[in-house]
């Protein structure tokens, strides 16, 4: 009972363990900037702002891939992986920060976006310049250096480099993946055009791989895991990352501020070609709803006042796009679940990535 409970207690703490490993690190790269002055600071504060919060689900789906293949691991290589597991969730707040610049997004979590809390403080100190180029500049530096701080902190995890080099490999492909997934989302809205097929292209690259399935593959290499285990895994993952950008989709338009800590139908404002949206102009197409179909088409990316945004929820809920989305939802969460029963993974990990998948895909912000 007493090996029972103390294996409850380290991954019930989980996200507080992966929360303060980011401390430290962010507390070590203070001291090295130290001598840079106040701007220096500034940037770390707003760094520290940035990983605050949030679900940590790509860093806790990085430690049961790990566990998946090693289901003991000793306290050095479990603190070690703690650290390794905080790396993706710096990989993650550097793609928000440059995601809500290019999006034009006021806010994240219920603050101002980064680039809008940095032209504020331009705005406020009456310096000379442009306060919106200050703020996208000092956007695209924080998202930078979150990014080389992301591969800093896994080469430095504290496991040999042997078992980091293969893990390395998989974070530069899950890069790369997000970041030409993100250019793929930022010329699909500049063409103003996405049919369903385009729209999942998008969110399985932009998305899905790095939410869930790299995540898993990260940890799974640091211990070890052969190409069979980290296809089973994919097995797993892609399905439920695809899912949880689906969810994402969802409440993009109809979630509520509150629970999101994003404005109603911050999507549409944004002009964002979802599946969505690509699934309720193909049905609006189908049946022949012109004028609805017209008006969904030429509203996204424009200003939306709240009568704007009901009048474009309900044309969407007729379609029948939200229902089907809710469709697809369950069928690939039901398909990655019954991958995961076939995996024959180590019990305690199998029910924490079932835990995961379920809370990933039926969330409400």
């Amino acid at each position: 009972m007493g090996g029972d409970q103390r294996e409850d207690d380290r991954t019930n703490d989980l996200p507080a363990r992966i929360e303060a490993a980011l401390v430290d690190f962010l507390d070590e790269q203070a001291e090295r900037l130290a001598p840079l002055g106040a701007d220096a600071a500034e940037l770390l504060a707003a760094a520290r702002g940035s990983v605050a919060g949030g679900k940590r689900l790509r860093a806790r789906f990085c430690y049961w891939g790990y566990r998946a293949v090693r289901p003991d691991p000793s306290p050095a290589q479990e603190a070690a992986l703690v650290r390794a597991c905080a790396a993706l969730e710096l990989l993650h707040a550097s793609a928000l920060v440059h995601d809500d610049y290019m999006d034009a997004s006021d806010t994240r979590r219920g603050r101002p976006a980064t680039h809008r809390a940095f032209e504020a403080r331009h705005r406020e100190a009456g310096w000379t310049g442009d306060p919106v180029q200050y703020g996208a500049a000092a956007a695209i530096l924080l998202g930078d250096l979150l990014l080389s701080w992301a591969d800093e902190l896994l080469r430095r995890c504290g496991l040999p480099l042997t078992e980091v080099g293969p893990a390395l490999e998989v974070f530069d492909l899950c890069r790369s993946e997000v970041i030409a997934g993100q250019f793929l989302d930022v010329s699909v809205q500049a063409r103003a055009a996405a049919d369903v097929a385009q729209a999942m292209t998008v969110l399985r690259y932009k998305s899905a791989k790095y939410s869930v399935e790299r995540p898993l593959h990260v940890g799974a290499a640091l211990a070890g895991a052969d190409d069979d285990l980290l296809a089973q895994l994919s097995g797993f993952g892609l399905p439920v990352g695809e899912a949880f950008q689906l969810r994402d989709d969802q409440l993009g338009v109809f979630g509520e501020p509150a629970t999101t800590g994003k404005p109603a139908g911050d999507d549409l404002v944004e002009g964002k070609r979802t599946v969505l949206v690509a699934l309720a102009l193909q049905a609006l197409d189908r049946t022949g709803d012109d004028d609805a179909a017209a008006d969904l088409d030429r509203s996204l990316g424009t200003p939306l006042g709240p009568d704007d945004v009901a009048r474009l929820r309900v044309t969407i809920e007729r379609s029948g796009a939200r229902e089907a989305v809710e469709r697809v939802i369950g069928e690939l969460t039901g398909r990655a679940l019954a991958s995961l029963d076939g995996a024959g993974l180590p019990a305690g990990a199998a029910t924490a990535l079932r835990e995961l998948a379920l809370a990933a895909t039926r969330r409400t912000s």
